[in-house]
């Protein structure tokens, strides 16, 4: 919590929060209903453990890839396999969350940036190595718990500017082909 003030940003299983107080050892958030409602933070009891995260510093290196803490939906842990020393999990997912997710690409889980292994059907699957199951509430997540999703980040900008102004005029000027001419894919 050191240098942390209020007004801070701090992720709680990938939802950003804002703190608003400081008590010892914790702090306190506003949470509103919309966020209760299409969050994992609804199923929190007292005592739950959770993810945190503070924003990331402009100065910082980027561990990951870039998670704002804006949730796009709830998936289901379906599977959970041990291979070797990953544990690979398969995750159902709501179609508005599947539609930018790639495989190889990256997806935050309950805030955990992730990459990803393959995208099928309804479900994706993702790969943590055993430093990221200890250190994570995902690690001891079992088949049937529910996990707070985020999408690529660049995925939505890019889908966004692909419709944006007249319809023929975008597709025209930003297509595939000019993404892939310049660079951006």
């Amino acid at each position: 919590m050191e240098e942390t003030r209020i007004g801070d940003s701090i992720a709680v299983d990938g939802v950003c929060l804002t703190a608003t107080r400081f008590e010892t050892g914790c702090f306190i958030a506003d949470v509103m209903p919309e966020t209760m409602n299409k969050t994992t933070l609804k199923n929190l009891d007292n005592g739950s453990k959770v993810n945190l995260e503070r924003a990331l510093r402009l100065s910082d290196r980027l561990g990951g890839h870039l998670v704002q803490g804006h949730v796009d939906g709830i998936g289901t842990i379906t599977q959970k396999e041990k291979y070797d020393i990953a544990i690979v999990y398969k995750i159902n997912a709501p179609t508005s969350v599947l539609k930018y997710v790639v495989p190889k690409g990256s997806i935050a889980i309950d805030g955990i940036s992730l990459t990803v292994i393959d995208v099928t059907g309804d479900y994706f699957t993702v790969s943590l190595i055993p430093h990221t199951a200890h250190l994570t509430t995902l690690g001891g997540k079992s088949e049937g718990k529910e996990v707070n999703l985020e999408s690529d980040l660049i995925g939505r900008y890019v889908e966004k500017l692909m419709k944006t102004g007249d319809e023929a005029k975008s597709r025209k000027e930003l297509n595939m082909g000019f993404l892939s001419e310049n660079g951006f894919i």
